[in-house]
């Protein structure tokens, strides 16, 4: 897993991202406006570490933090600077995958996809066994 996300950021340094904050953009420009609680929920993301990783996106000017329905809530929202960040690299995202692809095989690729969706599906099952302890 290690050589693939390399694989991919040599792609997103090109476009001055890292895979983490191109999927976080990713996540925001999908489910936003989205309290910051629940943009963490949703990529099973600790709120803390959220939190440290959207600073470098909104000091980056790619997402703004706005005012809630009340004083203490929240909402993460791309701008245009960051859908038009994310745009750029969507094109090298596509073009990491296609090498990737490449030189593994669309065949291998799929088992490998299915493979990590059932170890995740398994992983989530003994996650939740352990949030019941």
């Amino acid at each position: 897993m290690r050589r693939v996300t390399q694989h991919y950021d040599v792609e997103m340094r090109k476009v001055g991202l890292k895979t983490t904050q191109y999927s976080l953009l990713s996540h925001v420009e999908k489910l936003g406006p989205v309290r910051p609680i629940d943009l963490a929920a949703s990529i099973k993301m600790e709120p803390s570490t959220l939190t440290r990783n959207l600073k470098l996106l909104v000091a980056s000017g790619w997402v703004t933090v706005l005012a809630g329905v009340d004083a203490r809530s929240r909402h993460v929202v791309i701008t245009e600077a960051g859908r038009a960040k994310r745009a750029e690299a969507k094109r090298h995202w596509r073009r990491a995958q296609n090498g990737i692809n490449e030189l593994l095989g669309m065949g291998n690729v799929a088992a490998l996809h299915a493979l990590i969706d059932q170890s995740m599906n398994k992983l989530n099952a003994l996650s939740d066994e352990d949030d019941e302890v």
